[in-house]
């Protein structure tokens, strides 16, 4: 395992990911598929910012956060089996707020009395409010406007920096993430939340920095690339993603162990309920967009980048060039060029046409 990693860390291991992109593209597509069918089908669960419902605000004196809850609770379910509670919080030091779904006039009034009696105070003490689900939608309607204008910042920035080609397979991944992240969400039936919302927008911060990394060295290897008769556009993508391998999974555990220990630990283990929503929007999305920056936004680059005349007609000329090494290297007494038939290997030396390295003049 540590030859493997070593080998990885140096761009040796040969993984053949870009000369498999089919497999790739067929595996983003059955995702996005059973996204749809998902998204379709089951649909979202939304949150009670989303939907509409009930708050009370009980003063912190009537007892502690975990006691008023539960008597929030066992009031709100005796008048409404069916009713969700979102998770307690404490608003400065004066009022505990806990929202439920929507009541109608006569059960929020059986339930601020229930409330009363148990926690010993008085109903006047305990205020309600109808939670209105405009609130929710203005959420969406910034996010998504965030959305849209990340998504013109990243792509010119990415067309300056780069190409538009790489701009076109970045975004492509990005949006690959989204749809995936929101098909796992509806699958597992959490609700959507603000929290949600903002995981969602969180992960395309992640995925972008591990898509520029592999793009930045795909840059560095084909500069220039047309020039040279030895090695194809997508071997030299393909030598990249090798090279950025190893770095791509460390920071990928590196960032999933906290966001792990916040979705297992904080809201599995502790019971934080707050918390469930970003952790699990922010570990699946950012285990996507690790398989995205790997094994679908370069491939997509590769597959552009091969509609490019320019690229054709290199790639042509490199399997001619290595179609008429191998036949010579059959023909006693004709030259045969070393490392003409392969890509190069990470850390070669150029080789001069006779099969010599190349060396600095002194």
């Amino acid at each position: 395992m540590s030859g493997l990693a070593s080998r990885l860390y140096r761009g040796e291991a040969g993984l053949k990911i870009v000369e498999r992109r089919k497999l790739w593209f067929g595996v983003a597509g059955g995702v996005l598929l059973l996204a749809v069918l998902s998204l379709v089908l089951i649909g979202f669960k939304p949150g009670i910012e989303f939907s509409g419902g009930n708050q009370f605000q009980v003063p912190v004196s009537a007892g502690s956060l975990a006691d008023v809850e539960r008597t929030v609770d066992d009031a709100v379910k005796a008048v409404k089996p069916d009713a969700t509670l979102v998770p307690a919080q404490q608003i400065g030091n004066a009022v505990y707020l806990i929202r439920t779904s929507a009541l109608d006039t006569e059960q929020a009034k059986t339930v601020k009395e229930s409330i009363a009696t148990k926690l010993n105070i008085e109903p006047k003490a305990i205020s309600d409010d109808v939670v209105s689900p405009a609130w929710g939608e203005q959420v969406t309607q910034q996010a998504l406007l965030g959305l849209g204008i990340f998504l013109l910042v990243v792509t010119a920035y990415l067309i300056i920096r780069f190409e538009w080609r790489m701009a076109a397979a970045a975004v492509a991944s990005l949006i690959f993430d989204l749809v995936a992240t929101a098909a796992v969400y509806s699958v597992v039936g959490f609700e959507v939340t603000p929290s949600t919302v903002i995981g969602f927008l969180t992960i395309l911060g992640f995925a972008l920095y591990d898509v520029v990394v592999v793009f930045d060295k795909v840059q560095e290897n084909t500069r220039g690339i047309t020039g040279s008769s030895t090695t194809t556009y997508a071997e030299a993508a393909n030598l990249a993603l090798n090279q950025t391998f190893m770095r791509s999974i460390n920071t990928s555990l590196v960032a999933l162990l906290p966001v792990g220990g916040l979705l297992f630990i904080g809201a599995g283990l502790l019971g934080a309920g707050t918390l469930k929503d970003l952790g699990l929007v922010l570990f699946i999305g950012m285990g996507m967009a690790v398989y995205s920056s790997l094994f679908f936004a370069t491939p997509v680059l590769v597959w552009l980048k091969e509609m490019d005349p320019v690229i054709i007609n290199h790639t042509q000329r490199v399997r001619a060039r290595r179609a008429a090494v191998a036949k010579s290297a059959d023909v006693p007494g004709q030259p045969v060029v070393v490392g003409a038939t392969s890509a190069p290997k990470a850390g070669a030396k150029p080789v001069r046409p006779g099969g010599r390295p190349t060396s600095k003049r002194r």
